[in-house]
């Protein structure tokens, strides 16, 4: 909207370089809306992927090793998952390598996290989008345990979120997860809902309806693409906003019945 605004005042004021460098600015503040701050300048974008790839299954390599050792099942869940969601053989392979870097005994992520602040720390939503695909490759066992949450939560922590907020993040995820393939279970599906929306069970419509909105907007595939998620990986997002529309729809026929 602001490119056209910035074309036509431009185009009054200056003429033709007026209009264009009235579009140009308005571009950019199009964009600082749509991606953030760290997504103003699309030649950027390409680097951004690469981190963004490199970011998840790095630490995902780390979070597999999180209980000491690899098993099979953790190695063949890391193989389905990156064909599931359909990568290129590119970014394939460069997955698998920076998997087994991230699984090595002294590996440090405190350089890799540093890179990702500085590279996509300032878009809109690529560090709960981060949090979110790690949270999600952690469940492909079904379960979280105790030394993956630990390593959540410093990834979470590096990130720049509080504790409460992590934890807030990660409800989300997990109960997002309980819409996944029908597994809600009938007596807590409700409350599995509100809290894959993040809001308590009391808000009013409108705030519920908000959230709802909001979330659905951060899992927009061109919003995404737009700040640095590569476009193969793009299924793990659309998969989670069918969750969050799932538990939405729920929470809004159980209203309706009210």
């Amino acid at each position: 909207m602001f490119k056209y605004i910035g074309l036509f005042l431009g185009y009054y004021v200056l003429g033709f370089f007026g209009a264009f460098l009235g579009y140009m600015i308005g571009s950019s503040i199009d964009r600082a809306q749509a991606y953030g701050i760290g997504g103003i300048n699309p030649l950027s974008s390409g680097q951004r992927q690469k981190v963004f790839l490199d970011t998840v299954f790095v630490l995902m390599g780390k979070l597999a090793k999180a209980d000491g050792h690899i098993s099979k099942d953790e190695i063949d869940h890391v193989e389905v998952f990156i064909k599931k969601i359909g990568m290129t053989v590119e970014h394939r392979q460069e997955a698998i390598n920076q998997f087994k870097r991230g699984s090595e005994a002294d590996f440090d992520m405190t350089d890799t996290l540093d890179q990702f602040m500085t590279s996509c720390g300032h878009t809109l939503n690529l560090k709960q989008v981060l949090l979110m695909y790690l949270t999600v490759m952690a469940l492909a066992d079904g379960n979280v345990d105790d030394s993956e949450r630990t390593v959540l939560e410093k990834i979470g922590l590096h990130l720049g979120y509080s504790r409460s907020e992590f934890k807030r993040i990660l409800d989300m995820v997990l109960n997002q997860a309980h819409f996944s393939q029908g597994q809600t279970d009938p007596k807590t599906a409700l409350a599995d809902a509100y809290k894959a929306l993040g809001v308590p069970a009391d808000n009013t419509d409108q705030q519920v309806k908000r959230a709802y909105r909001k979330l659905m907007s951060q899992h927009h595939p061109d919003k995404l693409i737009g700040q640095g998620v590569p476009e193969d990986m793009i299924k793990v997002a659309t998969a989670q906003a069918q969750e969050i529309q799932l538990a939405y729809d729920l929470i809004k026929k159980h209203r309706n019945k009210s």
